[in-house]
């Protein structure tokens, strides 16, 4: 038990950002390291590196966020002590391979030991923080927590539970919201006016529909964001014109179809091929893990149009496939065609968690596309890989957004829980344990929360492809650690399906691996950018 009724610690956000510089200093060495050494061969600490960057990325951009008020700057001082405790256990040991002595976060020690205390830790217990929206986007806020809140959580359960479909009038309630319609450019019929705001109140929608369920509400409106970014970056004006409004208004509902049995990340081994035919192409191969993939009326699809695979992502090409809506268990469809006809077939994925949306197998033959759809028509061939590049970025920074969403649901569960539940004569909530353990989930949700503000102010000024990967990666393997500690404070009762926090974990889970799994993220993309932008400075 503890008393946390002591005088609270004054936050120090100058000693913060002097840690923060200390700890900077080890990273700057490591990736040094690896630009001497080679990433391939070097992946481990490659891997290591680019988490312990996030982590900082996200502390130092609390910064601003700490110095608003003494319950923000507790806030982003105990995130930042967790962050510099985190790269110290990663290092520990290991202080040759990272390029430092082994003192090198001797001079952070003070800060760490004062804002890491246990009873410190526990008194922020309560204390979530403010998010300072402004005004337009605490109505966003405000509209999608009601909906979720009246919509998608009274249902939420049994859709996990009997893995069934996500109900039309979900869809068609977040259609006459304007959710669809986020990301699309005003001009064509979305809400999107090429500032800031566009790219912040996405992630604020996204928090609160993943708060109410990732698979039945949080996901809904990151495809036709997908499909409309790789749109913008290569579509012409006439495809912009007929597929933008339809996305805007769910008129047509999208899946993303790029992922291949043998073939994740590693895009540039795509196998599925697109033939050129009178008026079109013939689409054949298999695609895996389309997530809502027999709900959508088009699939966008990545395939290789040039047979020469020596080329790699040179060789790919991204078309707009449309289809019929087939059932969420498993669909089969025919087409006519000049080709003696096409088939698509779509085999469910069943998974632990996630449910709602679905993911399928999806078998493709002869399946004829219209010229009209190749994304960027002849200009468009070979370069698939960058349309999809473009949708898959600010897909990054949703899935942290979906991240937070989950995290919060997971830490207002266990508030509740620990403070109706009694153990030896007193609630849990009572004991310094349980409130050390809330609290950092609370820190780490601001934390994360604040940096996806800030990131998306970076992407609509056309930056912030690498701290986009940076936040998702910190955020997802977060979500694991806290709802793993949520559904430890239920219990015995956390591994119950009637509470919602054992949905949680389950959905949680798959965070690290869409939209870029964890390690290829770290070691392929990360590292990758902090080497080349070590390499810039030098």
């Amino acid at each position: 038990m503890t008393d946390v009724a002591a005088p609270p610690v004054t936050p120090d956000l100058a000693a913060a950002a002097a840690a923060l510089d200390v700890g900077q200093a080890v990273i700057d060495s490591a990736v040094g390291r690896l630009a001497e050494h080679g990433i391939d061969a070097n992946q481990v600490l490659a891997y290591d590196v680019a988490h312990a960057a996030a982590a900082l990325m996200c502390g130092r951009g609390l910064l601003d966020y700490g110095s608003k008020g003494d319950d923000e700057g507790r806030i982003t001082a105990a995130f930042i002590a967790d962050a510099l405790a985190d790269l110290g256990a990663k290092l520990f040991g290991r202080e040759a391979e990272w390029g430092v002595a082994n003192d090198a976060l001797d001079n952070a020690r003070n800060f760490v030991a004062t804002y890491r205390a246990s009873d410190f830790l526990a008194s922020l217990a309560n204390t979530d923080g403010p998010r300072h929206l402004g005004d337009d986007f605490e109505m966003v806020q405000d509209a999608f927590r009601r909906f979720a809140e009246d919509k998608i959580m009274p249902i939420a359960e049994e859709i996990h539970r009997h893995n069934g479909d996500i109900p039309e009038e979900i869809v068609t309630g977040l259609a006459e919201m304007g959710a669809f319609g986020l990301s699309i450019p005003e001009e064509y019929g979305g809400y999107a006016s090429g500032g800031a705001s566009d790219y912040i109140a996405m992630v604020v929608a996204t928090e609160e529909l993943s708060r109410g369920s990732l698979g039945a509400g949080g996901s809904l409106i990151t495809r036709p964001e997908i499909l409309a970014r790789a749109l913008e970056a290569g579509g012409t004006e006439e495809q912009k014109q007929e597929w933008m409004p339809k996305l805007a208004t769910a008129e047509v509902m999208n899946a993303v179809a790029v992922t291949e049995p043998d073939f994740g990340s590693d895009v540039a081994g795509v196998k599925v091929t697109a033939t050129q035919t009178d008026g079109g192409w013939l689409l054949n191969g298999v695609k895996t893990w389309c997530t809502y993939g027999a709900r959508a009326d088009v699939l966008m699809v990545l395939a290789r149009t040039d047979t020469d695979r020596s080329v790699g992502h040179r060789g790919l090409s991204m078309f707009i496939v449309p289809k019929e809506r087939g059932d969420g268990h498993g669909f089969e469809l025919t087409q006519e065609n000049d080709s003696g006809g096409g088939k698509m077939e779509g085999r469910p994925i069943d998974t632990i968690g996630y449910r709602g949306m679905h993911s399928y197998e999806v078998a493709i033959e002869n399946w004829f596309v219209p010229a009209d759809n190749l994304i960027g028509l002849d200009g468009g061939e070979g370069r698939g890989f960058y349309y999809q590049m473009a949708g898959f970025e600010n897909g990054r920074l949703q899935t942290a957004a979906r991240a937070v969403g989950v995290m919060q649901a997971a830490l207002e569960a266990a508030r509740d829980y620990a403070n109706n539940r009694v153990v030896f004569g007193e609630n849990i909530a009572e004991y310094q344990l349980t409130q050390a353990k809330l609290a950092r989930m609370a820190v780490i949700i601001q934390g994360a929360r604040q940096y996806s503000y800030e990131v998306a102010k970076l992407m609509a000024k056309g930056e912030g492809a690498m701290e986009a990967s940076m936040v998702k990666a910190y955020v997802c393997k977060a979500a694991e650690w806290v709802t793993r500690e949520a559904m430890q404070i239920h219990g015995g009762m956390g591994y119950a399906e009637e509470y919602t926090v054992s949905r949680l974990f389950v959905d949680a889970r798959v965070l690290s691996i869409f939209e870029g799994a964890d390690e290829v993220l770290c070691v392929k993309v990360i590292a990758r950018q902090l080497v080349g932008r070590h390499n810039a400075d030098k």
